[in-house]
């Protein structure tokens, strides 16, 4: 006998962006937390019509930026100035006009390193497996079609309400998907 499977969320699909536009104002006016939407290409508005705020990767990618320059130049001073001091010529132990390209390209290096963990860690990846890809018609969304999912972790979610919130926003079909 087969274990019963738990419910990760509801879908509801809709055949134009305009419509998922405007459903995805009314489940964010609903005071849903945890849903995305789904779409075959870039739909202009969106994140304003789910109330999404800026990203918080480019702060990984700043504290990445400002930690590689930092130690680049605590590094080079160390070495210089503390470790292993030569005097030639009378030029001083450390300047920070030499210290500047090696620091620049730390900067680089570790601000793109601060971005691609960033965005891993908020994107909580890798994941090897998501409940949507078992879903039969949601490969439909790199074709033709527009989804939102409302997931059953949501403090506001109840499977009856939703699916009458959806209902009225004028979704075509609304399924559960199984974790």
């Amino acid at each position: 006998m087969a274990a019963p499977s738990k419910v990760y969320g509801i879908i509801a699909e809709f055949e134009t962006p305009a419509a998922t536009m405007h459903a995805a104002e009314k489940v964010r006016d609903s005071g849903f937390r945890k849903w995305d939407v789904f779409t075959p290409f870039p739909v202009h508005g969106m994140d304003a019509a789910m109330g999404l705020k800026n990203s918080k990767v480019g702060w990984f990618s700043f504290l990445g930026g400002v930690s590689g320059y930092t130690g680049g130049m605590l590094m080079i001073w160390w070495m210089n100035a503390v470790d292993y001091p030569i005097v030639i010529g009378g030029k001083p132990m450390f300047s920070p006009y030499g210290a500047f390209p090696p620091c620049y390209e730390l900067t680089i290096l570790l601000g793109s390193f601060g971005a691609l963990l960033g965005m891993l860690f908020l994107n909580r990846l890798p994941r090897l497996h998501h409940p949507l890809l078992k879903h039969r018609r949601f490969a439909l969304a790199t074709h033709d079609r527009f989804f939102i999912v409302i997931e059953t972790s949501d403090p506001k979610y109840s499977e009856n309400e939703t699916r009458k919130l959806l209902q009225a926003v004028g979704s075509q079909r609304i399924e559960l998907v199984e974790e």
